[in-house]
């Protein structure tokens, strides 16, 4: 079988680095983590950057910053990974779902006639690592609405527009830190307030100016003025991303060429990828019936994620969306990682060729 992900494995520098932190005293949040957040900003051109402990605590942190509460409205994507919008189900907003466009990512147009002055924020994803229209960001700006940017999915590609961005190191992603996330957000204020409330409320740096005592001189050197969370990086992670960061640039290159080797061969469909090419699309009007053809013949494909408004947890009701109504009983995803080969791409082609030479 052809696998549709496969982690991105550097067993030997892994092992050799990790050996490393195990002679020291740090297995937690120590100096690695701040080496990486250093280095993935410098990578990507980010001012602050925050590690965290997944993808989805990137989330958590950027909509518990904007402020997000119950009754409060928020505009997001309804096609993508449920952990996108699961957070704000705790947080008991209003959740607006957001049309697709012909790419699958969210609707310029319907952001325009749902935006208003009661928008608390607009969440959007770069599906499969393609960027949103930059029309979307201007429009949030003149109604003063936060945008929060799920990249889960998007690594390698800098961001010049969104308030908050989040990042993430997940097994199958771009490089793993065998799970993890980044956090950016865009000013210094922000910033320290994040770092406190990644680990419980607390100002690690004022702790480590005391010597990492709790008290000193009878005055308590931790005080917690905000309730947070443990969304921290370990430093044993950011020994894996500081690895897989440096094969970014090669991770990208590779995965182009796979994609431009599919486009080549399967010239027929309807076909989407691009930007970091985490994931590559295709179309048909018989997706079903494909997909099990491909399967019989040794080649793993799926839907990766379905319109969250049909979960019970949304409210199990197709909203009025009328791209995606129209296009969701069409798409599916191909292999696309740095196990795949030019020849499975090309009998994976050869494998379409003969769906199409039996009908």
């Amino acid at each position: 079988m052809i696998q549709l992900f496969h982690p991105q494995i550097y067993k030997e520098e892994w092992l050799e680095e990790l050996s490393k932190i195990f002679d020291t005293r740090w297995l937690g949040q120590g100096p690695k983590v701040e080496e990486f957040e250093k280095a993935f900003g410098k990578k990507f051109g980010y001012g602050y950057c925050l590690g965290v402990n997944s993808g989805s605590a990137a989330l958590e942190l950027a909509y518990h910053l904007i402020g997000i509460g119950s009754g409060d409205e928020v505009l997001t994507a309804v096609f993508t990974c449920t952990a996108t919008n699961l957070p704000l189900l705790h947080r008991e907003a209003n959740i607006n779902f957001l049309d697709i466009n012909e790419d699958f990512l969210v609707n310029y147009d319907d952001v325009k006639k749902k935006i208003s002055n009661k928008t608390k924020a607009l969440v959007v994803v770069n599906l499969g690592g393609l960027q949103v229209d930059k029309r979307i960001f201007t429009i949030a700006k003149r109604y003063g609405v936060p945008v929060v940017i799920d990249a889960a999915q998007s690594l390698g590609i800098s961001e010049d527009y969104g308030d908050y961005i989040c990042y993430s190191f997940q097994a199958i992603k771009h490089f793993t830190t065998g799970d993890g996330g980044m956090l950016v957000v865009r000013n210094k204020q922000i910033y320290n307030r994040a770092k406190r409330l990644r680990w419980f409320g607390i100002d690690r740096e004022a702790k480590k100016r005391a010597g990492w005592r709790c008290v000193v001189n009878h005055q308590m050197a931790q005080e917690i003025k905000e309730a947070g969370y443990k969304f921290h990086m370990n430093d044993i992670a950011a020994t894996l991303g500081l690895i897989g960061l440096k094969y970014t640039d090669e991770i990208l290159e590779y995965r182009k060429t796979l994609c431009e080797a599919y486009m080549k061969k399967l010239s027929s469909y309807r076909k989407i990828c691009g930007g970091s090419y985490w994931l590559f699309m295709i179309l048909s009007d018989e997706r079903d019936e494909l997909i099990r053809y491909l399967r019989e013949n040794g080649i793993e494909c799926d839907l990766v994620q379905l319109r969250n408004d049909i979960f019970e947890v949304f409210g199990k009701k197709k909203q009025e969306l009328p791209n995606m109504n129209r296009l969701e009983d069409k798409y599916f995803y191909l292999p696309l990682h740095s196990r795949i080969t030019i020849e499975d791409v090309n009998y994976i082609g050869e494998t379409f060729n003969k769906w199409n030479s039996k009908k």
